[in-house]
């Protein structure tokens, strides 16, 4: 295990080429990651005025180790792992908790590991003159946070997208691409209950030139039940402005975060940085 992260500590320290994707969003691409190939993303996010209705925190967030990595199994799949390594929240109100938490009074910050997911991409259809690129993207976020800290919820949910595309100009410069699908969210404060709610994205990102790139979105969810829903699974959305730098290899990226719903934080921004490795292994064909 010790030799495979110093093999891929290299990769990112040698790295030769980066292939544009679209981090600092969260929309999903349609395009796949060439076969045999993993693409490696972190960063951190900074948000302003973030919210846990189950717990009564708000405050400020910092995600620290935003990781993305990914694996081409095939020209048409992609398996896919995301997650935070640890979140940290400076406490600027606290008010009533629907579930014990373990915080002292008075605290002013919590911490926690964030809810990884592992999910599969498949491309079902290239793009057309006239018609869009087509998959489909399903995956689970596991429960690796504590509901005791007051950030996280401990719980299992499943989702899936439908993803589109369509490239426009010279060469694809201008790369559109949305996501609409369903997420199926545990109603933490209630037993036996769930959410169905949308789930869409709508994102953008304009070449410029082989440096850089303009990057846009608005993504988020849309709660399907009366009122804001169970606590814990209200809707959430949020926009991003930003850039994508090409230098030394990598894809270097930033970008504004502005709060859409009430339940969204206020404000935030993003830096991080994406590597594609060339080909490390070969899919089973």
């Amino acid at each position: 295990m010790k030799h495979v992260f110093l093999i891929l500590v290299l990769l990112v320290l040698c790295a030769i080429n980066a292939i544009a994707q679209q981090r600092p969003l969260i929309t999903e691409d349609v395009d796949i990651i060439p076969p045999g190939s993993i693409r490696i993303e972190a960063g951190i996010d900074f948000m302003q005025g973030a919210k846990y209705p189950v717990s009564g925190i708000r405050g400020d967030l910092t995600r620290v180790g935003v990781i993305g990595i990914s694996f081409g199994m095939g020209p048409n799949v992609e398996f896919q792992i995301e997650g935070v390594a640890q979140n940290y929240v400076s406490i600027n109100s606290r008010g009533p908790s629907a579930i014990p938490l373990e915080l002292a009074p008075g605290v002013n910050s919590t911490n926690d590991t964030g809810d990884f997911t592992v999910a599969a991409k498949f491309k079902l259809r290239n793009e057309t003159r006239r018609g869009p690129s087509l998959g489909f993207r399903f995956g689970v976020q596991l429960p690796n946070s504590s509901q005791g800290t007051g950030i996280g919820l401990n719980q299992t949910n499943a989702f899936g997208s439908v993803l589109f595309g369509k490239k426009f100009g010279t060469d694809g410069r201008f790369n559109t691409f949305g996501n609409l699908g369903i997420a199926i969210l545990t109603a933490p404060t209630e037993l036996f209950s769930q959410n169905d709610v949308i789930t869409y994205g709508m994102a953008g990102i304009f070449r410029i030139n082989k440096q850089f790139s303009v990057a846009g979105e608005v993504n988020g969810r849309a709660n399907t039940r009366p009122g804001n829903g169970p606590l814990g699974t209200e809707s959430q959305a949020e926009a991003r402005l930003g850039m994508q730098i090409r230098a030394s290899g990598l894809r270097f990226d930033f970008a504004g975060i502005k709060g859409l719903t009430s339940f969204s934080p206020n404000s935030g921004f993003t830096v991080g940085v994406t590597y594609d490795t060339p080909s490390v292994f070969t899919p089973v064909k």
